[in-house]
């Protein structure tokens, strides 16, 4: 079977960056223990599988603020999402060692939040409803910045200050964001905008939009819960026109998805380990329907393979509060 390697896919500089502070916190024996994460570091269950391998806490669940209140003592570590200014306030109040793993893009949007806010504007944040990035976004001045994922959101809002300002989450259909943003322009004419879809997700959606339909089948390697790879099964089906799945890992590639399929292409997310869409690439380069023999997985995906190496005496770089 040909395989369509489309380029760039893969990580981004911000969860290389959040990975290797968990990394160097690990081989940083002056950092209290336990070490926890205050939620998935990245959006991908192979690196946190891998990190809890090494004794890191993995603390899962809707809210960072309720999520905190779980580590009792030691050091925590805020993923590349961000978390909102009362989450790390909470942290300091309890006396816990923090390393702020969070992606200067989102930064970034924080930053913006904050000086529009200060300025006496409204502010409508497009994002995923329940995703942490729009959590610690709107927690950044949550009496003022109003998360929208729809176009009924939008109906509902009903804002009068003559100062507002448009941001986003940074993961977010590039084209998707950009109709709301229009049905947001006619709404609040005044509405300025700032669009913070990162560099890294939209030159992957571009590339799967221009290079996905010289392909039979389109295969994203990534989490379930990664919004960025989900945004890419997305803009495979609707601007290449071509059909697309997710895959975790090369176990759930599905034999059936392939038959009559000659040449499939291949993306992943920005926190998929490449040694896991290398297992998808190598398995798809040696399918053949006519073999069955062919059609078997092998699961090489070692979690030792997945993490960034880092020197033992590295201090992690990140921000300690």
């Amino acid at each position: 079977m040909r395989v369509l390697r489309i380029t760039p896919r893969g990580y981004c500089y911000g969860v290389v960056g959040a990975m290797k502070i968990v990394q160097e916190a690990i081989n940083d024996p002056s950092l209290p223990r336990p070490i926890f994460i205050i939620g998935m570091i990245v959006h991908n269950r192979q690196v946190v599988d891998a990190f809890d391998d090494k004794g890191v806490i993995t603390l899962d669940g809707a809210s960072r603020l309720d999520l905190l209140e779980q580590a009792v003592c030691g050091t925590v570590i805020f993923t590349a999402h961000g978390v909102s200014p009362s989450v790390k306030r909470r942290a300091a109040e309890r006396g816990l060692r923090v390393l702020d793993a969070t992606c200067p893009d989102v930064t970034r949007t924080h930053d913006l939040i904050h000086d529009r806010v200060g300025k006496g504007y409204d502010i409508i944040y497009i994002g995923r409803k329940g995703h942490p990035e729009p959590e610690g976004a709107v927690g950044v001045a949550p009496d003022n910045v109003y998360l929208i994922e729809t176009e009924s959101d939008l109906h509902a809002l009903a804002l009068d200050n003559r100062h507002i300002a448009v941001t986003n989450q940074t993961t977010l259909s590039q084209w998707d964001t950009a109709e709301l943003i229009k049905k947001v322009k006619t709404k609040y004419p005044q509405a300025e905008i700032y669009n913070e879809i990162c560099m890294a997700t939209q030159l992957r959606q571009q590339a799967v939009a221009e290079q996905a339909r010289e392909a039979d089948l389109c295969i994203v390697v990534g989490d379930a819960r990664s919004n960025n790879s989900n945004r890419l099964v997305q803009v495979a089906k609707e601007f290449s026109d071509t059909p697309a799945y997710l895959a975790q890992n090369v176990v759930a590639v599905n034999p059936d998805w392939l038959i009559g399929r000659s040449t499939v292409a291949v993306t992943s997310g920005a926190s998929t380990p490449s040694v896991i869409t290398k297992a998808v690439i190598e398995y798809l380069e040696q399918f053949d329907e006519r073999d069955p023999t062919t059609w078997d997985h092998k699961d090489k995906d070692a979690h030792t393979r997945i993490l960034p190496k880092s020197p033992a005496s590295a201090i992690p770089r990140s921000v300690v509060l």
